[in-house]
């Protein structure tokens, strides 16, 4: 993926080296956080129902000021190319296909632990969208275990894993994501689960409209990039995520889809570019 030197955008909410000054979650780091990262990801919970809801706002343990690496800076600015170019995208696609405009939303980043409308974000949770304030949560540390713990490495994959993120906003956007939530409150944990498995399926099929305009409008996708997007779909589908943790894949407790959906529809956002084939709530096969 060619980022370096391209725009930024200016909507990061950059909190890593603020000093800590709040408790964190016990005993979760090491080995421990990447069992509450495929957690977070295959059950499909509030990050705070795993790690219970943490005050302050990033730093290191001792509350002093975290330090920014080389490493932390590439990958902050990659983000930030990366958030510029969905937000063109979708500035296009609503005003071609809607006829009406894309509010940006907040991207924040953090290393440990940061406090969020939704409840404590942490390295451990994994990157997540907040609806009640719009923004999205990314330690970028997650991009190691997404390459070296699930086996999804290239800069393309971890650039899908913002995409995915920006299409639970976009789902916000048009109205679709409270909707379901509100629907998900109200029935079985069965029937909350599928639904859940339909608003994941969706923000895939969204991200492979994301990718469609990255290669076609940004022209920023270089050879295997793609294919990239793709594994990491299949890497992080629920039946892939509880076989590697030893876990017998119970389709009951699906909250995301398989790798076979995930992977597929990404693949028709990326086939299409249509909101409206993303449509995954009016059609029974998933």
């Amino acid at each position: 993926m060619e980022w370096k030197g391209r725009r930024q955008s200016s909507n990061i909410e950059d909190r890593r080296t603020r000093s800590g000054g709040g408790r964190r979650a016990a005993g979760v780091g090491g080995a421990g956080a990447i069992v509450v990262v495929l957690l977070a990801l295959f059950l499909g919970v509030d990050p705070s129902q795993l790690l219970g809801g943490m005050e302050g706002g990033g730093g290191t343990p001792d509350g002093t000021p975290a330090e920014l690496t080389e490493a932390d800076r590439q990958a902050g600015d990659f983000v930030a190319v990366t958030l510029a170019d969905t937000e063109e995208i979708w500035a296009n696609v609503f005003r071609d296909q809607l006829r009406r405009s894309y509010t940006p939303a907040t991207l924040v980043l953090f290393k440990e632990h940061t406090p969020s409308a939704c409840g404590g974000a942490s390295e451990a949770t994994g990157p997540f969208y907040c609806p009640a304030d719009k923004k999205v949560y990314l330690d970028t540390a997650f991009f190691t275990t997404l390459s070296q713990r699930l086996g999804a490495k290239g800069d393309f994959a971890a650039a899908y894993v913002v995409a995915h993120e920006i299409g639970h906003h976009v789902q916000n956007e048009l109205g679709i994501l409270g909707k379901a939530n509100q629907i998900r409150q109200q029935v079985s944990e069965a029937e909350s689960n599928e639904i859940s498995v339909r608003i994941e399926l969706q923000a895939d099929c969204l991200s492979g409209i994301w990718a469609r305009g990255a290669a076609r409008e940004i022209g920023s996708v270089e050879p295997g990039d793609l294919e990239e997007a793709v594994n990491a779909a299949r890497q992080i589908g629920d039946d892939t995520l509880q076989a590697n943790a030893g876990r017998r894949p119970m389709p009951h407790t699906f909250t995301h889809g398989t790798s076979e959906q995930r992977s597929r529809w990404f693949l028709i956002g990326l086939q299409s570019g249509q909101i409206a084939d993303c449509d995954t709530f009016s059609t029974d096969d998933l």
